[in-house]
């Protein structure tokens, strides 16, 4: 199976917090998937650090990559499809950071690690 990590559920499993479901945890510790996080992923996490909005993300915001590296997780750059097909995607949900991840997720055919249910609206196919 092919991962995409939303942001909460990277910071979840970083954090080895329970409310990342157990489901999702097998997911992504089992070496047979690969896992993704996007290049969203780490705009969001940065923009929110430096707006006050996640505390104790600050030495995760200064060196994502190398975080996604030590994890074995794959990174997914922002290509050019991408960011049109999230612009057009015809679902209400304002977040430009999610909006991407459905937009990648599709895209590529990956798997969205989210608790966002109101992806399934897009035909995402979603792990929680």
């Amino acid at each position: 199976m092919r991962l995409l990590l939303d942001t909460h559920a990277l910071l979840w499993w970083l954090a080895d917090d329970e409310r990342l479901p157990a489901t999702c945890r097998a997911a992504v510790a089992d070496a047979a998937n690969d896992v993704y996080v996007s290049a969203a992923t780490a705009w969001e996490i940065a923009t929110k650090v430096r707006l006050g909005k996640l505390p104790g993300a600050e030495a995760l915001a200064t060196d994502i990559a190398a975080k996604i590296a030590a994890e074995q997780f794959s990174p997914l750059a922002v290509e050019v499809t991408h960011a049109q097909r999230a612009g057009a995607l015809p679902f209400a949900h304002r977040d430009p950071f999610d909006r991407m991840l459905v937009a990648q997720a599709l895209a590529e055919d990956l798997v969205l690690v989210s608790n966002e249910a109101l992806f399934d609206a897009c035909g995402v196919r979603r792990l929680w």
